[in-house]
């Protein structure tokens, strides 16, 4: 089992808490969390990726325990086994797509295999665009790069937060096959939290979260 969690819960303050429902994900599996805003499917992650200590509950990686590691241990951790793909794209302005694709590698203090970059900027059909900047872009351009950054090292899960929520039925569809696509040559497990039923169909395993967003609860998490 590569990523356990059990009896999560998060307070916050001044709103009810959330509590999540036990995930058990190998590397190869397809996991959908389905909830409408409100749920905590961001939170939800963020607990799951060892950025958000839940207030109740475990979360183990390989059957360690992520939240009895260090800071720095729990982020060589993430660096070297997740890839993550927001709902706000951060690609930095100021450098090329390239670059782009290459800062969480950087940031992790990895080096990717020798041809990595050259790989995906192929099969992504951006080798043209590797040294544009972000505002040269099409939004289509750069959540590709999105994705390439997020599986540049090859991580044993892709974690995306509403990767297709925003976009028209055809793009969204694009954008679910390169996931797909990426996630099956790296043999990762693919996580994927969203409110957008449409995907539903490209996942056996589907999480609902509704009935765990307390009633009273209309704030966007």
């Amino acid at each position: 089992m590569f990523l356990k969690s059990q009896n999560i819960t998060v307070r916050r303050e001044g709103s009810p808490p959330l509590s999540f429902p036990d995930l058990s994900i190998n590397t190869g599996d397809k996991v959908l969390l389905l909830g409408p805003s409100g749920s905590g499917k961001t939170t939800f992650l963020s607990v799951l990726a060892g950025l958000l200590r839940p207030s109740a509950g475990e979360v183990f990686i390989e059957d360690g325990d992520f939240y009895a590691m260090s800071s720095s241990a729990r982020d060589k951790v993430r660096g070297q086994n997740f890839g993550f793909i927001f709902q706000t794209l951060h690609l930095l302005p100021s450098l090329t797509l390239a670059q782009n694709i290459m800062l969480a590698a950087d940031m992790a203090g990895a080096k990717p295999e020798a041809g990595r970059l050259d790989h995906l900027l192929k099969t992504l059909g951006l080798t043209d665009k590797a040294h544009r900047k972000p505002d040269a872009l099409s939004q289509g351009e750069q959540q590709r790069a999105a994705i390439a950054r997020a599986v540049l090292l090859r991580p044993k899960i892709i974690m995306a937060d509403e990767p297709t929520s925003a976009l028209d039925d055809d793009n969204a569809k694009a954008v679910m096959n390169l996931l797909e696509s990426q996630a099956k040559e790296t043999g990762a497990a693919l996580l994927i939290a969203t409110h957008d039923g449409r995907i539903k169909e490209n996942f056996k395993t589907i999480i609902n979260l509704e009935n765990q967003m307390p009633k009273n609860n209309k704030e966007a998490a």
